[in-house]
């Protein structure tokens, strides 16, 4: 999609379809509704006080070659009472784009508001959330169907931005957005790959073609090699399966050299399908545990995004990839296993596998040289039951560090909500035979498990995500279609911008 930003009236910019925010101000018209209104002789306000839009929150009002406006489309989208920051620009323009794309529009504007612009600093923050927002409305899923539809897409997106700030000075924004709406876009499409497609060697592939692409560092461990290093946890995974595991390592080195430097480790678990292995998982919705790698897509995304905006900082990124299946050589519940740290695991339930492979990418990424680390995994369905699809579940072991990553995903528009480490949860994954058990029961499944990889952190600064419920939809959203989400890139892009502003 080619994007751009331009300073123009609204009514004044020839395009298929102009998109306007109304908000919702009781009877009154915004000062950019007002100039359209003055263009149009009055038709806006006509139409308000007829009740064809409100400014409701994802309101739209669709009208076709209205008069005074260059447009050949006018679409008004409520954006509620309050002043729409990136979360709410990020629905609106996805639901903009996925409302025009249906329609055959290949060309859309969208004219930013003088609510979400009124600083340039606003306007910089603003201009990536739209961006990713329209990429995401872009996306679709269906791409295996032999009798497919024309495809629709939009193809152009332009920005208008107030007169304060001019296209040049925009565009540092606007590459930032579209480095995250590509790499958002990419993570969905590794989520969506059927796994007979998407194994654990194609996906060390995947980095391998990323890494020449991005001029990345790559090293892919094979089972010999991990086998060296001790990663009992994340090899007993992988016994059941003929497919065989891969430990994907990507490195940025974009560091600035200075001492105490921070060095990223982000690690995402890249289970390419869950059967469950001998725990195994009822029949029902099995097929969707294609997607289990998405905490290492969602990391490869971020690698890409990186690679393209070159922030000053050295970033590590592990994914521990393969299958979980009950074949003849399967870990059995009741098995212990040895991580690499040397710790001891009791495996109770075979079907809670990612805290194991992620534990081995924890340690190597701290035997790599990482001095903060963030993982993030589809790991609990415990996560869904406490906070559904709107919030992803996240974890840290230091207050600052949460913070940092707490400021990023709200400028980048993305829900997490931190739940308790605590001493006494880790008193229901204490072993009796082995170290740590994998499973601590019923209660607090999302922080047991939580608490169980931070055994692997110990002291690094460190914050597990977990997207179990909200990276992937069952049902799709008027700004998103159903299916891969990439929750958790735009976040992670962003903490590292911000990492390296501050070192």
């Amino acid at each position: 999609m080619e994007i751009e930003a331009q300073n123009a009236a609204p009514a004044q910019w020839a395009t298929e379809a102009l998109v306007i925010l109304a908000p919702e101000l009781e009877g009154r018209l915004n000062p950019q509704l007002e100039a359209l209104d003055r263009a149009t002789q009055g038709w806006l306000s006509q139409l308000q006080a007829a009740g064809e839009f409100s400014g409701r929150m994802l309101e739209s009002t669709l009208l076709h070659r209205p008069p005074g406006i260059q447009a050949q489309r006018l679409l008004i989208l409520g954006c509620g009472k309050s002043a729409p920051g990136p979360f709410e620009l990020r629905r609106l323009a996805g639901t903009a784009a996925r409302l025009l794309k249906a329609k055959g529009v290949k060309e859309m504007a969208l004219a930013l508001p003088p609510e979400a612009t009124e600083t340039r600093a606003a306007t910089a923050a603003a201009l990536p959330a739209a961006i990713a927002g329209a990429w995401a409305g872009n996306f679709e899923t269906g791409i295996y169907k032999s009798e497919r539809p024309p495809e629709k897409r939009l193809e152009r997106l332009t920005l208008l931005i107030p007169p304060s700030v001019t296209p040049a000075e925009a565009e540092p924004a606007l590459r930032r957005g579209k480095a995250i709406g590509a790499a958002v876009e990419r993570a969905r499409e590794l989520a969506n790959y059927p796994s007979n497609y998407l194994t654990p060697r194609r996906l060390a592939e995947e980095a391998e073609a990323l890494a020449r692409r991005a001029s990345l560092e790559c090293d892919i461990l094979d089972e010999a090699r991990a086998r060296a290093l001790k990663m009992g946890a994340f090899l007993s995974v992988a016994q059941g399966s003929a497919e065989p595991p891969r430990m994907i390592v990507l490195r940025y080195h974009g560091g600035s050299g200075a001492d105490q430097a921070p060095v990223l480790g982000l690690v995402g678990k890249g289970i390419t399908f869950d059967t469950g292995g001998i725990s195994i998982k009822p029949a029902e919705g099995m097929e969707k545990m294609k997607y289990d790698m998405s905490g290492g897509a969602t990391m490869l995304a971020v690698m890409q995004a990186l690679a393209e905006l070159q922030p000053r900082l050295e970033v590590i990124a592990i994914i521990p990839a393969t299958e979980n299946m009950p074949g003849s050589r399967a870990q059995k519940p009741g098995d212990v296993q040895y991580a690499m740290s040397g710790k001891s695991i009791e495996v109770l339930n075979t079907d809670a596998e990612g805290r194991l492979v992620l534990a081995d990418g924890l340690c190597y990424a701290k035997k790599l040289g990482a001095t903060h680390l963030v993982d993030a995994a589809t790991l609990t369905g415990a996560v869904a039951v406490a906070l559904g699809a709107v919030y992803a579940g996240a974890f840290a072991n230091q207050d600052g560090f949460y913070r940092q990553f707490e400021q990023a995903a709200a400028a980048a528009g993305e829900k997490f909500w931190r739940l308790p480490l605590d001493e006494e949860y880790r008193e229901q994954i204490r072993g009796t035979v082995g170290d740590l058990l994998n499973t601590g029961g019923r209660y607090g499944g999302a922080i047991t498990a939580a608490e169980f990889l931070h055994a692997f952190a110990e002291d690094t600064p460190w914050i597990h995500l977990d997207i179990a419920g909200t990276a992937w939809w069952d049902e799709g959203k008027a700004w998103m279609p159903k299916g891969p989400t990439g929750i958790a890139v735009a976040s992670l892009v962003e903490l590292a911008q911000r990492l390296a502003m501050e070192s």
